[in-house]
């Protein structure tokens, strides 16, 4: 599949060609020759869902307007030589697929370990040249390393495979990337939002066999705003903090003999509380009871978003972001009461908005960023304030976008 920059940008179309076209430049500069193909991989953002992925449960996701881009010229050396912008280039064998050590955490894993995939999976892999550019933000909780993965995946498709690939096989293929190759245990939420695009609903109840539904919702008709505020806060020396939450959960679905709490019903656990508190500790419970009722909610949001009643969407929204802060606990870490950003824009969105529109922690919690559903009117008060206090550029306006990874015609 094919879009033009229109289809996938709407109003800022005019904006992106002169992006696209900088591209070329560079590709220019850089190969000695003219780019033949562009292709395109969004960043995505979760709105409903937190935390519940890792034990099996339901998130509800979306493609967003930021996207990694790529200016491509196919090879017949069967080298793929990858210049991102600021980094250095990825040289790498498409006929060697045997995993690297010394890659671990690095992009050229990822080119690597989609390669072995798209093999795996029976499909064709060659050479290629490609200059990339990306406006994910790192750290932002949009995910840049799952669209680069997809963009990987998708030019691949478009060049050897005659784009026969589908979405939720690029999706897989860069999550088994991820997971192998580089090092990252990290769900399929993330690849699978930026490879499809749009609103989409995703079932991890059979984890090699996730359950996707697309939801047609035209979100730039609703009249509001998407905002991710990032508030700064360093992610480093959290990782205890982070994985604190699935093992507290499983410690819950494990006294049931279950593996993850899918499997375990809120009543069961409704009717053990004194036990399990008194053997796991009151977060542990109060986590496995926020999985219960975030994992109901997603429905619950899909369905509002499929019978336009966005009113009954935001509602749900502001639940799921009450959840994460009362029970869940990702709003700060208990290692650095001192830093609680998150709180604090939470408070002041809340504030402005006035009882209106709709915000939440966005993405892992503990520091980084908020997502907000502002009203059109209210959004040049909520950035102006939210920049004053985060600094400038903090606060970024994004919009759902329609499509998922694919080909680029200018």
């Amino acid at each position: 599949m094919i879009h033009d920059l229109t289809e996938i940008y709407a109003d800022k179309a005019g904006e992106q060609l002169k992006r696209y076209n900088d591209a070329a430049q560079e590709f220019e500069t850089m190969f000695g020759k003219k780019p033949m193909r562009f292709f395109s991989a969004p960043g995505r953002t979760e709105v409903g869902g937190n935390h519940t992925d890792h034990n099996n449960g339901c998130v509800l996701a979306a493609g967003v307007s930021l996207d990694v881009i790529a200016a491509v010229v196919p090879s017949d050396d069967g080298i793929i030589r990858i210049k991102s912008q600021g980094f250095p280039m990825d040289t790498i064998d498409s006929n060697d697929t045997e995993i690297k050590d010394s890659e671990e955490n690095t992009s050229a894993a990822l080119i690597r370990g989609v390669v072995a995939g798209m093999k795996r999976n029976g499909y064709k892999v060659g050479g290629f040249s490609a200059y990339t550019t990306s406006n994910v933000l790192k750290g932002s909780g949009l995910s840049s390393s799952a669209a680069f993965e997809v963009l990987v995946g998708t030019i691949i498709s478009g060049l050897y495979n005659d784009s026969a690939v589908s979405p939720v096989e690029i999706a897989k293929i860069s999550q088994f990337a991820e997971n192998i190759y580089f090092g990252k245990p990290s769900g399929l939420m993330d690849q699978m939002a930026s490879s499809v695009g749009g609103f989409i609903t995703i079932d991890f109840e059979n984890n090699t066999a996730p359950v996707i539904e697309a939801i047609n919702f035209d979100f730039a008709s609703c009249g509001h705003e998407l905002c991710i505020v990032d508030t700064k806060g360093s992610h480093a020396d959290l990782t205890g903090e982070y994985a604190a939450i699935p093992v507290e959960m499983k410690q819950i679905a494990q006294y049931f003999s279950k593996p993850s709490l899918r499997s375990v019903g809120r009543s069961e656990v409704m009717a053990r509380l004194a036990e399990l508190r008194s053997r796991f500790g009151d977060r542990a419970v109060l986590r496995a009871l926020h999985f219960f009722d975030e994992n109901e909610r997603v429905s619950l949001q899909a369905h509002a978003l499929k019978s336009r009643d966005f009113a009954r969407f935001l509602k749900l929204v502001n639940e799921s972001g009450d959840s994460s802060y009362k029970y869940l606990q990702n709003i700060f870490a208990v290692t650095a009461p001192n830093e609680q950003g998150l709180a604090l824009a939470l408070y002041m969105a809340k504030d402005i908005l006035g009882g209106e529109g709709a915000c939440r922690v966005h993405g892992g919690g503990c520091a980084g960023t908020i997502q907000a559903f502002v009203p059109h009117d209210k959004l040049l008060t909520f950035k102006s304030a939210m920049e004053r206090v985060f600094g400038e550029g903090s606060c970024y306006v994004l919009s759902i976008r329609p499509f998922g990874g694919t080909e680029v015609s200018l």
